[in-house]
């Protein structure tokens, strides 16, 4: 099969995809965007699982850079599910006639840098192959599944599903039901199917008990959508400028500056108006580096968990006792849905899951819990874990072989040296936030980029970050981290959702608006930390 030639090649056709796709055809280059899934979405076309929702208020979870589009598009809801984001892609898409550039059914198998023709070379499933000058991918945070490893996986006789795969339609009508994993996609899942009171039992098989808080879903009225739409400019300016993105201001206010009595309204005010990242950063600004702060939002927590789970052993097992410092979770009523006869907790981090048998799930003091579908809400490899299966070789080594000592890293999130013309969308050492405002903070800058190479007739076209500057990133990264809870905790931040998985930073801490101000500061000193040849 003869190879095709294309000034660059996107892999990806979620929220980064369609953008850098879009952004590549307004700078008159021959592009396409590839991806295996039979339609756009990224991992909004994989996770399809019920009561699959953005925690991210509805107002920032999507593109600023169509004001027009964002003031007449439909929405009129807090949060945004599942079906509802994937028609908003679908939608942009559409109105930027995007479809035509993008190739579905198609995976990247395998990329080489050619250094003497200073091309991509790139394999595909399809059989095809394509020369490249730029390779942008855009492979998503989350979007490798993580399976666990338990002994005999093959041997369940009933259905295993995993919520980033989750079948058409499946039939859970008085069927019994585990759900391994208890983070956002399980807590998400567990609300949901136990709210449609189909499932004859629900068991969660629950290793680390979860910090969670309402989300507040609710129907936005007209007048609420207008003002939104009235301020938009300045709303997205000030989500820019701010830490994390979610539309609110995040608070420097200490836990003790306040009386007892004072501390108790604002975490209840809180409480009522919902979302995860706002009872973490809005009430107070130390909760996630002072350990004595961290206590007070948890027994907070956990006193409304004991509250609204009547059964004194469900609220007892369902209490964390860790710090509060993984990536904040909200719900739709998910301690509530305890409060049914047929929903119950297996606790696997004192009685571990050993094996699964024929008829289910087996637990270390010999217990086999009967069940006709087991569900792996198990998360990802997140971060580098696609990039580390495929087969990306650059000037002398391999994305893997590169991350191999140290875990992955990066410069500003988006090149790693010895990759010339490679850029990674939400790629290792990115800002912590929401991931729309992200995504478009670094399409732009490796737009820019691309163009600075284009425009710049007197070199051979090749553009890649410095090792120093990765070193300094790397390093940056780890300083802004340092004092931080989360590196106390297990999960996919610092990659230890994974068994034998590298424990390292994956996350530039220091929030979006100070990213935006490194990105501002390499470009006015001339691009440092890149090399245009």
């Amino acid at each position: 099969m003869a190879s095709q030639q294309l000034d660059a090649l996107v892999v990806g056709t979620g929220f980064g995809g369609i953008y850098q796709l879009k952004r590549l055809l307004d700078q008159g280059l021959s592009a396409k965007a590839i991806d295996k899934a039979s339609d756009v979405g990224g991992t909004w076309y994989w996770n399809r699982y019920p009561g699959a929702m953005s925690d991210t208020n509805s107002f920032v979870y999507r593109f600023s850079w169509d004001h027009e589009d964002l003031v007449e598009y439909p929405w009129d809801t807090q949060y945004l599910q599942g079906p509802d984001i994937l028609k908003y892609l679908k939608h942009v898409v559409k109105r930027h006639n995007l479809r035509e550039h993008m190739q579905f059914g198609t995976e990247l198998l395998a990329a080489t840098w050619d250094n003497s023709t200073r091309r991509w070379k790139v394999g595909l499933s399809t059989g095809e192959i394509i020369i490249v000058k730029y390779l942008v991918t855009a492979l998503g945070l989350l979007s490798k599944t993580n399976f666990p490893d338990i002994p005999n996986l093959d041997k369940f006789q009933g259905k295993l599903y995993h919520t980033a795969n989750w079948p058409t339609n499946p039939d859970l009508k008085g069927k019994r039901v585990g759900v391994i994993g208890n983070g956002s996609t399980g807590v998400q899942l567990i609300t949901a199917v136990a709210k449609a009171d189909e499932v004859k039992e629900l068991l969660c098989f629950q290793r680390s008990p979860q910090y969670s808080v309402p989300a507040r879903n609710a129907l936005l009225s007209p007048q609420e959508r207008k003002e939104i739409n009235d301020n938009y400019e300045e709303i997205w300016l000030k989500t820019k400028e701010s830490l994390f993105a979610f539309g609110f201001e995040e608070t420097t206010r200490p836990t003790f500056s306040v009386t007892p009595e004072e501390r108790e309204r604002i975490y209840e005010e809180a409480w009522q108006k919902g979302n995860g990242f706002r009872f973490m950063f809005w009430t107070f600004g130390d909760i996630v580096i002072d350990e004595k702060a961290n206590l007070e939002a948890q027994e907070f927590i956990r006193k409304k968990i004991r509250q609204t789970v009547k059964d004194p052993e469900k609220a007892r097992k369902l209490c964390p006792t860790e710090l509060y410092a993984r990536r904040p979770l909200c719900d739709s009523g998910y301690y509530e849905q305890f409060n049914r006869d047929n929903v119950n907790i297996v606790d696997i981090k004192t009685n571990p899951i050993t094996e699964l048998t024929p008829n289910g799930i087996k637990t270390a003091d010999g217990k086999v819990y009967d069940l006709d579908i087991i569900v792996c809400a198990t998360g990802f490899d997140a971060v580098d874990g696609n990039y580390t299966r495929i087969a990306i070789k650059g000037r002398g080594e391999t994305m893997k072989d590169h991350w191999a000592d140290i875990g992955p890293t990066s410069y500003l999130g988006i090149m790693v040296p010895n990759f010339p013309n490679l850029f990674m969308i939400a790629g290792p050492n990115g800002p912590f936030a929401n991931l729309p405002a992200v995504i478009e903070t670094q399409v732009d800058i490796i737009s820019d980029l691309i163009a600075r190479v284009e425009n710049n007739v007197k070199k051979y076209g090749v553009i890649e970050a410095e090792k120093e500057a990765e070193d300094k990133w790397t390093k940056l990264c780890e300083e802004l981290s340092a004092a931080s809870l989360f590196r106390k905790v297990d999960s996919w931040v610092f990659g230890r959702n994974v068994p034998g998985k590298k424990k390292a930073v994956m996350f530039y801490f220091g929030g979006l608006g100070p990213y935006r101000k490194e990105v501002a500061a390499v470009v006015e000193d001339n691009m440092k930390g890149f090399r245009i040849s």
